[in-house]
């Protein structure tokens, strides 16, 4: 082997083998866990007869139908944990690459690789590459959006520019966070093409795909997100899981809400407190570097300016949003398209830091670093023992031994749709509006009644419940039914034992923290009991929220 081919194999191998290492990293999440009730949402959706109906399916959740759509034809492909998350492992792995590529463009090959470990290793970019999600898919497009707006800009190309454009509507029918990043992505590459008339046909074929993608955004607005607007829904949400993300002006000065804020969001990316504020200081340190710096890297690449510009604009956009009450910023998932820009900066500033002695130092403190934060216990790339297909399996076993044919097993929402996908083979929870009090279904053996208008129920929510179901459907006193609860977050086990305990339910089954299986027989009218005995009491918990709203 030549002495440059030996040379360019050996500078290319850290890089593949950091990848690699990713991918791995994202294979075991994705087949360690079962669904949780998100996950099992979006497959039922992209589940319909049609391509037709998977696009209306689509449109009852607060996303664009991109994801949908590509899963009902994957689904093809195989229907188990792992293949129904592939999509987001190879675009969350892909999109590392990518923004390294990015990187080795507009900067050295130092902060190229800083990169590409904060991209592959960051917490919360694993745990949402290793789930059914829109996050992983957006993320690959905005990244391509980068690195094909510069090859276009450096080449003179108009090929390039189309494939930008293709990416751009790509990312904004993923996920709604894409209007922020089009938005900053605009203002950069008109900073970027001025003088306009210095490449004519790019700048046109430019302005022909900003025309398409605005087409695109207006499309969506005026007719999905103005009936999710008229349904309720955004308002809901703002007054529930997300409302620490929005500002409130009886709460906090904004200038508190806006630095908070911006805490909470690395915080959340690093999953750890010191290691969120580590990556902000870099972050910040990457601006000044930026901001410092009067000559390109590169002859034909930006200037440091620019880059700053396009870090820094997301944040004061997504903040200006969640101010005026529109998106939510801060510690969420909604956020993770700001990664992009975070861990860029970051990357900026980490390549900055003077290396001590030799070249393997500062790579070896970002690993060690990433590798405290990604095996802490509040990180989730140790698939906890409560969320292991094993608990999902031994429960599954458990209902087919324990409950009679013909038995009624009845669930909230979100139960319903991890006993559709795991017990049934298909979904037993309503799709299609108006909601239903309850909705029946075939289930093999069994008949299944869930409550469309009930994500989660609580306990003490059960008898009530259970008297409508038995007053909709005429059931006997002394008919039994089967109550099956699961999900990912909610109440603490002990929480939820002491609850069951203090109302007299002693007979309740198990499968870690997450799933319960209790046997109740309906009474006379304002009357509910349970049914059977345990040894051990213990029980579950469910979630509390409705699909990645």
């Amino acid at each position: 082997m030549a002495p440059e081919a030996e040379t360019k194999a050996a500078r290319d191998l850290p890089p593949l083998l950091v990848l690699a290492v990713g991918l791995a990293a994202r294979l075991a999440l994705a087949q360690g866990s079962f669904l949780n009730p998100d996950e099992a949402l979006l497959n039922l959706l992209a589940s319909q007869a049609s391509v037709g109906l998977a696009y209306r399916a689509a449109l009852t959740t607060p996303h664009p139908p991109l994801l949908i759509l590509a899963l009902y034809y994957w689904r093809w492909l195989g229907q188990s944990e792992l293949i129904l998350r592939l999509p987001s492992v190879l675009a969350g792995t892909a999109c590392s690459w990518v923004a390294y590529q990015w990187l080795k463009q507009v900067s050295n090959r130092s902060t190229a690789l800083t990169g590409l470990l904060l991209f592959t290793f960051t917490p919360a970019l694993i745990e949402l590459s290793a789930e059914i999600r829109q996050y992983a898919l957006v993320l690959f497009f905005m990244a391509s959006c980068l690195y094909l707006s510069e090859r276009a800009l450096r080449e003179n190309s108009w090929p390039w520019m189309i494939l930008f454009s293709l990416s751009l509507m790509a990312a904004l029918l993923t996920h709604y966070s894409a209007m922020i990043f089009a938005f900053t992505i605009g203002v950069y590459m008109l900073v970027r093409l001025y003088p306009y008339g210095r490449r004519p046909l790019v700048f046109a074929v430019w302005m022909c795909g900003q025309a398409a993608a605005t087409a695109l955004c207006r499309y969506f607005l005026v007719t999905h997100v103005a009936e999710l607007w008229q349904s309720g829904m955004p308002r809901w949400i703002a007054d529930n899981y997300l409302r620490s993300s929005l500002y409130h002006s009886g709460d906090q000065r904004w200038a508190v809400f806006a630095a908070a804020q911006t805490v909470r969001l690395f915080e959340y990316l690093l999953a750890n407190g010191v290691g969120g504020v580590l990556a902000l200081l870099a972050f910040l340190g990457g601006q000044v570097v930026l901001l410092s710096q009067r000559q390109p890297i590169h002859e034909q690449g930006p200037r440091p300016r620019e880059l700053a510009l396009l870090l820094g604009l997301p944040f004061l956009v997504s903040c200006g949003a969640a101010l005026a009450g529109l998106f939510p910023y801060g510690g969420t998932r909604h956020d993770v398209f700001l990664s992009l820009f975070g861990l860029s900066g970051a990357s900026f500033g980490l390549a900055a830091w003077r290396r001590p002695a030799r070249d393997w130092t500062r790579p070896l403190v970002i690993v060690d670093c990433l590798a405290l934060c990604n095996f802490l216990p509040m990180s989730k790339l140790r698939v906890r023992a409560d969320h292991a297909s094993a608990r999902m399996k031994e429960a599954m076993a458990a209902v087919r031994a324990t409950v009679p044919p013909g038995s009624i097993i009845f669930a909230d929402d979100q139960s319903g749709l991890l006993l559709g996908y795991y017990l049934c083979g298909h979904g037993i929870v309503q799709v299609f509006p108006p909601p239903r009090l309850f909705e029946k279904s075939d289930c093999g053996p069994y008949t299944t009644l869930t409550t469309p208008q009930t994500w989660s129920l609580r306990p003490q929510e059960v008898p009530g419940e259970v008297e409508k179901l038995a007053l909709a459907y005429q059931l006997a006193p002394g008919t039994r039914i089967w109550w099956f609860d699961a999900g990912w977050i909610g109440v603490s086990a002990l929480e939820l034992r002491q609850e069951l305990m203090r109302r007299g339910w002693t007979a309740p089954r198990a499968f870690g923290e997450n799933i319960l299986l209790c046997p109740l027989t309906v009474g006379p009218p304002g009357e509910i009991r349970e049914a059977g005995r345990s040894e051990s009491p213990a029980a579950g918990s469910a979630g509390r929220r409705r699909a990645d709203k």
